[in-house]
């Protein structure tokens, strides 16, 4: 999106409010259980994970949680917790984050810098393929939506910032550092 349109912190923080983020909502646990699943087969409890974006309410916490996988949050309008972007870690989830990213290469290169040696980034969006209508796509209605991801742009984003590879299942890319 060009720069001019991106959406201000108050209309971001406003849209976020009108999700139904309730921890106990079993429709929103299912809709994430998909990656909580990936985390938890590819990690181990004693790992150190970040929910990078985790919205008003940690769903993915809450439900890493229940299976002994403690982790730590970070969201600029809800978890602020500036501290947790001064470590590293085995694992990041970004569940509905990347497409709200304003400088996507600025974001990656940070991600990057936050990932220890091995890391995997864990993603939750829905990228953009030719078999697509871009016209009646539901996910280009979001106006804090500010970018779409591609396979193309997926590689692009490994070869830039060094990663050894990604994977996209469904709406799930798991990058690896």
């Amino acid at each position: 999106m060009e720069q001019e349109f991106l959406p201000g912190r108050d209309e971001e923080k406003l849209r976020y409010m009108e999700h139904n983020n309730d921890v106990h909502d079993i429709r929103y646990q299912n809709f994430l259980r998909p990656i909580v699943e990936k985390v938890v087969s590819n990690q181990k409890p004693t790992d150190q994970g970040l929910d990078f974006g985790a919205g008003p309410e940690p769903i993915v916490q809450f439900l890493l949680g229940q299976l002994g996988y403690p982790i730590k949050l970070y969201d600029p309008f809800f978890h602020n917790h500036l501290e947790n972007l001064n470590q590293t870690y085995d694992y990041m989830i970004l569940t509905e984050v990347v497409e709200h990213f304003h400088f996507p290469k600025l974001e990656f290169q940070k991600l990057n810098q936050l990932l220890k040696p091995n890391g995997i980034l864990y993603i939750l969006t829905h990228p953009y393929d030719d078999s697509i209508d871009f016209e009646s796509w539901y996910y280009k209605n979001d106006k804090t939506h500010t970018f779409f991801y591609t396979k193309k742009s997926f590689e692009w984003i490994c070869n830039q910032f060094g990663f050894k590879n990604f994977e996209i299942e469904n709406r799930i890319i798991i990058i690896k550092k």
